[in-house]
């Protein structure tokens, strides 16, 4: 049985590809993803940007490229790049999903759920985008929203915790106690951390 290649296997691999084919946008592509599993950010987003330039419809590019200002903290770079994803790839489900994730950490549910909204319909199956959504309607009040959006969740891997650590939080506003322990008890179970001041407040009903 043939071994596995490394990281470093595969991105010499890429670069040898490069050096016959340095027009490829998917060999740019292909490169940059071992250069992220590596933390090599800079050359990753070099190696993008080439892509992007020698294939202008590669949406998963543009994600990429919105992934990586994202974990280096640059929202509006990281909405810049996902908006030219949906620019050429207008029915791809992860910019739609990776706009409402950046929007919700902006403290703007509103503008978050339009593209959450548009993720999930595309891709039924989109649990993050079932989970961020469950966040955003949490944000507005919109409870029973909430508690529908998380669900879903749930329905595709019913250990997701970020899913039953908003269920907790929903029910306890419905004043459902009992349920939001589960809920909470759940995602802890499943490495969430879940806020202190939020366990402090359901030990009276433990």
């Amino acid at each position: 049985m043939k071994k596995p290649k490394t990281t470093r296997e595969y991105i010499e691999d890429q670069v040898k590809t490069l050096v016959r084919s340095p027009e490829c946008g998917t060999t740019h592509y292909n490169l940059a993803i071992g250069l992220i599993a590596e933390s090599r950010w800079d050359e990753a987003v070099e190696e993008l940007m080439a892509a992007v330039n020698e294939c202008p419809t590669l949406g998963e590019a543009y994600v990429a490229l919105g992934g990586i200002f994202f974990h280096k903290g640059d929202l509006d770079a990281c909405i810049n790049f996902n908006q030219r994803a949906i620019a050429v790839r207008p029915k791809f489900a992860q910019p739609y999903g990776n706009l409402g994730f950046a929007y919700v950490q902006r403290g703007d549910p509103e503008g978050a759920i339009e593209f959450l909204e548009k993720a999930v319909s595309i891709n039924p199956e989109f649990i993050q985008a079932y989970s961020t959504l469950a966040s955003a309607y949490f944000m507005q009040g919109r409870l029973d929203e909430t508690i529908y959006a998380a669900n879903k969740a749930l329905d595709l891997d019913p250990n997701f915790a970020v899913a039953h650590n908003n269920l907790a939080l929903a029910y306890f506003e419905k004043g459902d106690h009992q349920q939001a322990v589960e809920h909470c008890d759940k995602a802890l179970a499943s490495g969430f951390d879940v806020e202190p001041k939020f366990l402090k407040n359901l030990e009276q009903y433990r």
